[in-house]
């Protein structure tokens, strides 16, 4: 079993940034592709990106392409959203999520086996 926790999360400008961190404890991290999904209030949970295990291969929402980066770091069990250039429409609770499914399929809720709690991002504007 695996449990994720995030940090990083507030409240910033439009146009500011803010690193979101993911760190996974028990379990073998770099078995698990990783995910970060938004969920904003009244709003079903969507997909925003994710990474391989190895970290070779990632997969962004085209609303995020060129703002976003997701990364990983295996020795370190943790997972990164670097959000760059934010706008108040991504304003939602952040989740990162653990599951084997393919990169090619790492968009879809189920493919998920494990998730954390979430951490706010508020962006005003």
């Amino acid at each position: 079993q695996v449990q994720l926790v995030e940090s990083g999360g507030g409240l910033v400008q439009a146009g500011g940034s803010l690193r979101l961190s993911c760190a996974a404890s028990k379990g073998v991290f770099s078995r698990y592709n990783m995910g970060w999904f938004r969920q904003a209030p009244g709003k079903e949970r969507a997909f925003v990106g994710v990474i391989s295990r190895s970290g070779s291969m990632t997969d962004y929402i085209d609303s995020v392409k060129g703002r976003f980066t997701i990364s990983r770091d295996n020795a370190k069990n943790t997972v990164y959203l670097q959000m760059n250039s934010l706008k108040p429409e991504d304003t939602a609770v952040y989740l990162c999520a653990a599951g084997r499914t393919p990169v090619a399929e790492g968009r879809r809720v189920s493919g998920y086996d494990y998730w954390g709690q979430g951490t706010q991002v508020t962006v005003s504007s």
